[in-house]
């Protein structure tokens, strides 16, 4: 699998993406993550990649041409299964996105910065808009490591323990279980028998009640859906 991401601050992607699993995924040819800097492509000769608004107001918009000459490049190498464009007024990531796009074999991520970029590359270049939350944050290059790591941990053979993924927060709508290890007591505090009974159906349904009351808890809206009533 491919990712392309485009940024104005290209170093800001070196590290999430060169420790861990990512690394692991990428020397084990199963990954590729190249970063692209927009500033590279920009046509002025100062290198500029922002200009003011059209019709006034604070704040500078991400220039079109070194943006949308990148994107052409890129795409006259190879055919993208989506364009993704982190801003803050994008659909919220979910895990069936990660699941989804853990399925494909090329996606290229634009990172957003100032008020945005202009919006006719908007319109005529990206397939999805994507937050990781309902903030503001410098620029997009944290929130696209975060895209990444999410599918790029589903890869087939990035997990040592595939199975892992399939017990994972949000994979039926439900937050997982508590989990615990050795000592079975500490402190005075002891890890729940059932654990410790060898019984595993009996394990695998207090695994399940344990989701469920703590989805309905913590997470009342992941919780309906869970239900149905969503």
């Amino acid at each position: 699998m491919r990712f392309d991401i485009l940024t104005i601050l290209p170093e800001l992607l070196e590290g999430p993406f060169n420790v861990s699993m990512m690394k692991r995924a990428q020397d084990r040819g199963l990954l590729e993550i190249h970063i692209h800097n927009i500033r590279d492509y920009s046509t002025d000769k100062h290198k500029n990649v922002d200009d003011y608004q059209y019709g006034g107001g604070a704040g500078m918009v991400m220039a079109i041409q070194p943006i949308v000459t990148l994107i052409e490049k890129l795409k006259a190498e190879r055919n993208y299964d989506e364009i993704i464009y982190m801003t803050p007024d994008g659909e919220l990531l979910e895990q069936r996105h990660s699941n989804a796009w853990s399925l494909k074999e090329n996606i290229l991520i634009l990172c957003g910065h100032y008020k945005g970029v202009d919006e006719r590359i908007r319109e005529h270049y990206i397939t999805k808009e994507i937050s990781i939350g309902s903030y503001v944050l410098t620029g997009g290059e944290l929130a696209a490591a975060v895209v990444v790591d999410s599918i790029g941990r589903l890869i087939p053979g990035v997990m040592n323990d595939e199975t892992s993924a399939l017990t994972d927060s949000f994979q039926d709508d439900l937050l997982s279980p508590p989990v615990y290890t050795r000592p079975p007591e500490f402190n005075g505090w002891k890890v729940p028998d059932v654990l410790l009974s060898g019984d595993f159906g009996k394990i695998e349904l207090w695994r399940e009640q344990q989701a469920i009351e703590r989805t309905q808890t913590r997470r009342p809206d992941l919780y309906k859906k869970f239900i149905g009533e969503e």
